[in-house]
């Protein structure tokens, strides 16, 4: 495979690092809270700042020092996670704080059903990322830039056209750029990123209509 500059190979890494998976939930939820805005109408500045402390813990604190701990116990080589075994604990601890953060916020009425939604939308895709793992090195950061695309796919389908489309333009921008660096870094191939979009985009839009039904 040929080698590609290093400059290119930086700022492929960045973008790498930047949209992380363990940072997309975070900055979707905080997309909802501060630029859609339509979901968190009547909701205080308080609650909304529990509700995305909420999220930071359950999605990139505990999941990051689960891989640390992994790391230190010398049962994972790298906290990269660069082989399909080492991602097996990694996923399953990760898709059991986002199935107890689901259960939290379905019982709270003061989270938003769209918020709620996602993190279902999350935890399915993440399950399916686990499944498909047994199989190939499917790409995470290619799952979460689906589930992105898919809450923004379905705010569309719900009426908000005007608000959305600028925002999933953008945001298709950024998924092209982050796994076109996942190329660049030799650590997927088209088909690992492919269907993890895939996989990440479809499953948010089944969270979406799992439950408005």
């Amino acid at each position: 495979m040929p080698s590609h500059p290093l400059i290119l190979r930086i700022v492929a890494m960045i973008f790498s690092v930047i949209l992380h998976p363990l940072f997309i939930p975070v900055i979707a939820v905080a997309y909802m809270m501060y630029i859609q805005r339509s979901p968190y109408t009547g909701i205080s500045m308080h609650d909304r700042g529990l509700i995305l402390a909420r999220v930071v813990v359950n999605t990139v604190f505990f999941p990051f020092v689960t891989v640390l701990l992994l790391r230190g116990a010398g049962f994972i080589k790298s906290i990269f996670l660069r082989t399909r075994k080492e991602r097996i604990i990694p996923y399953v601890a990760t898709n059991i704080f986002y199935f107890w953060m689901y259960l939290v916020f379905r019982n709270q009425p003061m989270v938003p059903g769209s918020t709620t939604a996602f993190i279902l939308g999350i935890f399915i895709a993440s399950s399916a990322g686990l499944l498909c793992n047994a199989f190939f090195k499917i790409s995470m950061h290619a799952i979460a830039m689906g589930t992105f695309c898919g809450l923004l796919l379905a705010f569309i389908f719900l009426g908000n056209v005007s608000d959305t489309f600028l925002p999933l333009m953008v945001l298709i921008l950024l998924s092209g750029i982050v796994l076109t660096s996942r190329l660049i870094l030799s650590d997927h191939n088209l088909f690992e990123i492919g269907s993890g979009f895939l996989v990440g985009l479809i499953c948010m839009l089944c969270a979406a209509w799992i439950y408005i039904l």
